[in-house]
């Protein structure tokens, strides 16, 4: 098998599931990588290990190199199945090993595997010494589960974190300056915004942490390897994380019987006159990961939706409950829609926007029936003005 190396006696022993479409709900058209690193030295470690399917392969990986046997440490950054689930096939091999985690991650391994090995819990600045060189520990809990840590190794300046910095891409070449880079951060983007967007002061925090130990590579859990653009990763995760948004209006909706798309067409007509970039998305035909992708950085958000059964469309109150989960910072929001006999969807549009932490801009916009001349002219009018309101609260900030 193909062997890549990290550095000296460091290697990259994980799998590449070039065929997952779905991560939980979050599309992965590019795949999923399952990154785990093997360091020999005078103590074998490996860093994670992969999903359960691809036990097989990391192991083949690992005894192209060792004996597996031989390993002395498996370090479990992170506890989520698609990084551990490969560990009780690991123990099997090499019982004497030390599983290094958290007090959470221990708990969750229990839980998980229902296998008490002997486990070494570390905290903020412990040390594990393999010979030659030295792993550091740093806890970044809830950066995304309570379990999750990042390992630091200072004699090679490489920072194994975990699913920071991570990206869904499947790639036969291992490290970011080997691919094209506006791949990787599209996709890295990606990642954030579906997995890591409820958690930006954490991750604020995180980077804090980062920038103030010398950095040569990042080994994250997902994606490639950072070495020639770690400070184009670190300055993406400053905007995400702290909320800087650009002069952007998303207009996501459905539509039952038309008129609803025709006043989002006209409304994102008003958004360009206004000067702001704009965002369309039909909920029906479009995929939610990508689109939360787009509202991670935009500056407005538009929900559309006609009136169903005196509430909303099931496309729209999908996308709702999933940002309220997300809770997108500094968003400027408004509802819009048609109905029939009864309204009904404006109200519950307005209501979730809210609990998913979204400023409304007030009133929204709703029509009955068919949009006529005038009301499409509304509907500009209605586009025009928020994409000024939200090149305004740009400037204000």
């Amino acid at each position: 098998m193909n062997k890549v190396q990290l550095a000296k006696d460091i290697y990259y022993v994980g799998a590449v599931d070039w065929n997952l479409r779905d991560f939980h709900g979050y599309t992965t058209p590019r795949g999923v990588t399952y990154n785990s690193y093997l360091i020999v030295d005078e103590k074998i470690c490996l860093i994670d290990t992969v999903k359960a399917p691809f036990a097989g392969e990391l192991l083949e990986r690992i005894s192209q190199i060792i004996d597996p046997a031989k390993i002395d440490y498996v370090v479990t950054n992170h506890i989520e199945p698609d990084h551990s689930s490969s560990l009780p096939m690991i123990m099997a091999r090499a019982p004497q090993a030390k599983v290094i985690l958290t007090e959470h991650g221990r708990t969750g391994i229990l839980k998980h595997y229902q296998q008490n090995y002997d486990f070494q819990v570390v905290k903020e600045g412990d040390i594990l010494d393999l010979g030659k060189r030295q792993l550091k520990f740093i806890p970044l809990p809830m950066l995304h589960w309570p379990d999750s840590m990042a390992s630091y190794m200072p004699e090679e300046q490489l920072l194994f974190s975990n699913d920071a910095f991570g990206q869904h891409i499947c790639t036969t070449k291992r490290f970011d300056d080997e691919n094209d880079l506006s791949d990787l951060i599209y996709e890295a983007e990606k990642y954030y915004a579906n997995i890591i967007m409820p958690f930006g002061k954490i991750v604020v925090k995180a980077l804090e942490k980062c920038r103030s130990i010398p950095l040569k590579m990042i080994a994250p859990s997902h994606g490639v390897v950072w070495r020639s653009h770690i400070q184009d990763i670190f300055t993406k995760y400053d905007q995400w994380a702290n909320g800087i948004n650009d002069p952007k209006v998303v207009i996501a909706y459905d539509s039952m019987w038309g008129s609803t798309e025709q006043m989002a067409r006209r409304i994102l007509d008003g958004v360009a006159a206004s000067g702001a970039t704009g965002r369309l998305y039909k909920m029906s035909t479009s995929e939610r990961s990508e689109v939360v992708r787009d509202i991670l950085t935009c500056a407005g958000l538009l929900i559309g939706s006609p009136t169903l059964q005196n509430g909303m469309m099931p496309t729209m109150g999908a996308l709702l409950t999933y940002l309220k989960g997300l809770r997108p910072a500094n968003k400027l929001g408004a509802a819009f829609g048609a109905y029939g006999w009864g309204g009904g969807a404006q109200t519950a549009l307005e209501e979730m926007m809210k609990s998913a932490g979204i400023k409304l801009e007030e009133p929204g916009l709703t029509l009955k029936w068919v949009p006529d001349k005038a009301e499409l002219d509304q509907c500009f009018a209605f586009g025009l003005a928020f994409g000024q309101r939200t090149l305004a609260s740009l400037r204000e900030k």
